[in-house]
């Protein structure tokens, strides 16, 4: 058999040796490097792509859930304004240390329970801070906000010293005359008289307006800063505030009776004096009396409007308004309960009877003042004075209206300026009622119109007040010749001008 020798066999092959393919480390590497560039684009774009895929597919939204409120305003249907509530009953305070007087006259008992009477308040005189309550009448000063200017008329302050000095010969002729039992007798006031002490005075008024007399007495002495805590004249407030409450129906609110066709005049500034004795006194022992006295008037009132002599008769007019305003307006700042649909009923009734000329008319649109039957006109002609404007016009303040709100203000003002107080008896000129409010008018006004107004003040009233100190009777008073004098008498005259002299610090200036 041939042997075969291998070494002489050839195979062709077009392949490499298997030694010469096979691929190192260094080749792999090498070749890996070559593609990095391309394998680092595509997780590029990849990335890419993932990136917009998150952004623009929208996220899944949790829903939140809303509370929602739905409110059904029901259409507003007229009311009929019901017929007069009985006066809403006033809980007796618990006040460890007051104690209810009773007694008639003033004993050092009755002295130490109005003494020792603490209020639930505070003790300080002003029921409120300097910067209180400026929103209904924008007053502030002195310790208590739009009574903080009081106690002025002792130190020459307001006014200068002819009217302090008037102010004080006023109030002390007042306290010479009040009664034992606190009251001011209008027709009987001069059994206080000296027989020593020259004149005996005249001018006896109606014995039926005793218990109005006696509220504007009070409000004189308030006026001047004397409290039923403090000042000179606080035994006289004292005193006179018990009287009036003696004669207050406990039942309807009403003091006094219904003894004359205007005795709501009485009740009304009685009402006014009782709300200022309590607030600026702080008894709250008297709270429950201001708040009855408050709660008649709004039982005399007339449906949809005001007041006038008569409960709800549907008669209104001005003057007896403007002293029911006053009222509401005290009451309302010392956080008594008032009706304030009823001032508003009363600004609309000012608007109703007022014209562009600024004149308020008493019962219509330019009716002028009152006068009662028979010569009572002639003696006072009504076009010597503006009454019913000055009472408006004063109102208007207090409620809170503003001259750069309510232009017919201004000219009311204007109407007042041309009528200033001259002290005539023949031409029949004086009507201290119409001074009263027209001073209070103006001074609330400011400027020229009010310096103007202050300085026939100075020449009308205190020129022709009782200074002659032989006349020791008549010291002090003023002669009751004006428009009303013979309802009132010298103890009305001498109030209503004593208060009239007070404006300068009696209430604080609203708009400056």
């Amino acid at each position: 058999m041939a042997h075969l020798d291998p070494t002489k066999i050839k195979v062709q092959s077009h392949h490499s040796p298997i030694w010469e393919q096979e691929v190192t480390f260094q080749d792999m590497m090498a070749e890996r490097l070559r593609q990095a560039p391309w394998l680092i684009l595509s997780a590029a774009l990849h990335a890419v792509v993932l990136l917009l895929m998150w952004v623009l597919m929208p996220a899944e939204t949790k829903k939140v859930q809303e509370n929602k409120v739905e409110m059904t305003i029901e259409e507003e249907k007229p009311v009929e304004e019901p017929p007069p509530p009985p006066p809403p009953e006033t809980k007796p305070e618990e006040v460890t240390d007051d104690v209810v007087v009773t007694e008639t006259n003033p004993t050092e008992t009755t002295e130490q329970a109005y003494d020792n009477t603490v209020s639930d308040v505070t003790s300080k005189e002003s029921a409120f801070d300097s910067n209180q309550w400026n929103s209904a009448v924008g007053l502030g000063g002195g310790a208590g906000g739009k009574y903080g200017g009081r106690s002025g008329g002792r130190g020459g302050k307001g006014g200068g010293k002819s009217f302090a000095a008037a102010i004080d010969a006023g109030l002390q002729w007042l306290k010479n005359h009040q009664d034992e039992d606190g009251s001011w007798d209008c027709d009987g006031f001069n059994k206080h008289d000296d027989p020593q002490g020259g004149t005996i005075c005249d001018g006896p008024g109606s014995a039926v307006h005793d218990v109005g007399v006696t509220g504007l007495a009070l409000l004189a002495f308030l006026g001047d800063g004397s409290t039923m805590r403090s000042g000179p004249y606080r035994d006289c407030i004292k005193n006179g505030v018990k009287w009036l409450r003696e004669q207050q129906n406990p039942d309807t609110g009403l003091f006094g009776q219904n003894a004359s066709h205007d005795f709501v005049y009485d009740h009304a500034i009685a009402a006014y004096a009782m709300c200022e004795a309590y607030g600026l006194s702080q008894y709250s022992l008297l709270k429950s009396t201001a708040q009855k006295g408050l709660n008649y008037l709004e039982s005399h009132r007339n449906p949809y409007s005001v007041w006038r002599y008569q409960p709800r008769d549907n008669d209104n007019d001005t003057s007896v308004t403007g002293w029911c305003i006053m009222a509401y307006e005290s009451g309302k700042y010392f956080k008594l309960m008032v009706n304030d649909t009823a001032l508003q009923y009363a600004a609309t009734w000012l608007d109703q009877v007022s014209d562009p000329t600024g004149l308020h008319g008493y019962t219509k649109q330019g009716e002028q003042s009152s006068r009662k039957p028979g010569e009572h006109a002639t003696k006072f002609p009504v076009d010597k004075g503006a009454s019913l404007t000055a009472v408006g016009l004063f109102c208007r303040y207090f409620m809170g209206q503003d001259p750069k709100e309510k232009p017919i203000m201004t000219a009311a003002a204007n109407l007042i300026r041309s009528k200033p107080p001259i002290w005539d008896v023949k031409a029949g000129t004086i009507d201290h009622y119409y001074w009263y409010y027209a001073t209070y008018a103006l001074y609330q006004m400011g400027g020229t119109i009010w310096t103007d107004w202050q300085k026939k003040l100075e020449t009308s009233v205190i020129k022709n007040q009782h200074l002659d100190k032989a006349q020791k009777n008549l010291y002090g008073s003023w002669d009751p010749v004006g428009a009303w004098g013979e309802d009132g008498g010298r103890v009305y005259s001498t109030a209503i001008l004593t208060l009239t002299l007070e404006a300068y610090y009696r209430y604080s200036r609203i708009v400056h």
